[in-house]
């Protein structure tokens, strides 16, 4: 069973067949989104203390914080599984 991952910062990674959103941070109900799943504790911070920068939805309804740009990690969605091995 080989699941492709996905490295969202830090050495980090999430099975890229669970994400079903990665979006920015900032708006509004994002944060409520945030503060609901920490409440549930279902909130993971991969950030290593950095800014949050781009907010992870799982299918798990578990809200993952990184510190990549939201642009990254959807790039890495797209290239080669060979290209997420080498960064």
């Amino acid at each position: 069973m080989n699941q492709r991952m996905i490295n969202v910062g830090f050495g980090n990674s999430v099975v890229a067949s669970r994400v079903l959103l990665v979006i920015n941070p900032k708006s509004s109900p994002i944060k409520k989104l945030k503060d609901e799943a920490k409440a549930q504790k279902k909130l993971i911070d991969v950030t290593e203390g950095r800014k949050t920068r781009s907010i992870i939805i799982l299918d798990t309804s578990h809200v993952i914080l990184s510190a990549v740009q939201p642009e990254t990690v959807t790039q890495r969605f797209t290239s080669s599984p060979l290209d997420d091995e080498e960064s």
